[in-house]
């Protein structure tokens, strides 16, 4: 199955178009996309045998993130071998956790204002919680997983490495965490383990990899992430990104006004960030 925020409402995702859930459900489920995370499980019996309603055209340019308002939002670090190599820095014995604060999340063909000339772009599966998460094991984490979708973890380097670290702060400028097209649930994927994923600028391609390389795949970062705190309906969490930033590229590499960057996962989708400069001063 896949879920979709067109225009702030929910829709499950046919081949036709968009099927509005609160109209095929009779109101049993709201149109608020992020509200259903936390009625996942009675929402998953329903759709797995809803009739088939209307569907309507979906313009990408009214989709919003699939999770627009998570309580929390993680990120790992360094989750790819080449990434680290690239970086220079050893590979964790742990996953290397961040936090993107939840209001850089935005829609998958949004503009994103670029604040400086050093921001940079990766990649990243997204794992969307779908049942609260606590002391789990990694035999059952793909169970309290709702559904995945694409994201890009974009850095202002400058923030990021400035006073010792700031990484939750060069990762949260407004639009530095766009989602999306929608959420798909792991069912639908061949083995959600194993997704091809990469990026563009401009039709150039910078990063492309496997999800199978991460470090600490999908069921361990759960694992790890919940044997410390509750990771509730609705979460996010960006699961790293490969190699092939543009930070260590010689010489440097970083987005400018005008570019596309475009982002995909195999089995879920593309979105496109159109960057874009702050506006004038007046």
């Amino acid at each position: 199955m896949k879920i979709a925020n067109v225009s702030g409402r929910l829709v499950i995702v046919s081949d036709e178009g968009g099927i509005d859930v609160e109209t095929a459900s009779a109101g049993r489920f709201g149109p608020d996309p992020q509200a259903i995370y936390g009625r996942w499980q009675a929402f998953r019996a329903w759709a797995d045998h809803a009739p088939s309603g209307p569907a309507t055209a979906i313009d990408s340019n009214e989709l919003g993130p699939p999770a627009p308002g998570p309580a929390q939002v993680f990120a790992i670090g360094l989750n790819y071998r080449d990434h680290a190599a690239e970086t220079g820095l050893e590979v964790p014995s742990r996953p290397a956790t961040f936090t993107k604060f939840p209001t850089c999340v935005t829609a998958p063909f949004a503009a994103v204002v670029l604040p400086s000339e050093y921001v940079d772009w990766e990649v990243e599966l997204v794992v969307v919680i779908g049942v609260r998460a606590y002391q789990v094991s990694q035999a059952s984490a793909w169970d309290h997983v709702a559904g995945v979708t694409v994201g890009q973890d974009l850095s202002e380097r400058v923030v990021q490495f400035a006073s010792g670290g700031q990484f939750s702060l060069g990762k949260s400028f407004p639009g530095f965490g766009p989602t999306g097209p929608w959420l798909v649930t792991p069912d639908e994927l061949g083995d959600p383990d194993d997704l091809e994923l990469g990026c563009s600028v401009d039709g150039c391609e910078v990063q492309k990899s496997r999800t199978s390389q991460l470090i600490f795949g999908v069921p361990e970062l759960i694992a790890r992430l919940s044997a410390v705190l509750p990771l509730l309906p609705g979460d996010l969490i960006f699961t790293g990104t490969p190699a092939g930033i543009g930070a260590t590229r010689q010489p440097p590499q970083f987005l400018r006004p005008g570019q596309v960057l475009t982002s995909y996962i195999e089995g879920v989708g593309t979105m496109a960030s159109r960057l874009t400069a702050p506006p004038a001063q007046i």
